[in-house]
């Protein structure tokens, strides 16, 4: 894992990352695969969790960039999705918050507010 924070992210990056950590079962996951890369029916087994709702959680922490899913062929040739955490590290201040929230774009505060209206 790099020691020094990556070029400060844009506004939507910072949204996405962490609406993605927002929740508890997707921190969850992330802590699961800090241990070791894992495929989704172990993943699922390990954390106690069903493989769709797995799924749908391991999708977000992908398009935020925190993991990255890679298919693999076993040895009966099955086909298998491992996942891995991908290396991040971000640096939260008030400055970097600042700057980020300059960027932000109309397309994210329209996601962020769809979002939320389908949680409700």
């Amino acid at each position: 894992m790099p020691e020094v924070p990556s070029a400060a992210p844009t506004g939507d990056e910072l949204l996405k990352m962490l609406s993605a950590l927002g929740n508890p079962h997707r921190m969850r996951i992330v802590a699961a695969l800090v241990e070791r890369r894992n495929y989704v029916s172990a993943l699922a087994r390990e954390i106690g969790m069903g493989r769709p709702l797995l799924h749908m959680h391991l999708q977000r922490l992908e398009a935020a960039g925190l993991v990255v899913g890679t298919l693999e062929l076993a040895e009966d040739g099955k086909a298998m999705k491992y996942y891995e955490v991908t290396p991040f590290f971000y640096e939260l201040t008030p400055q970097v918050i600042a700057r980020a929230a300059a960027t932000i774009t109309e397309t994210a505060d329209r996601t962020d507010r769809s979002a939320k209206e389908e949680a409700k």
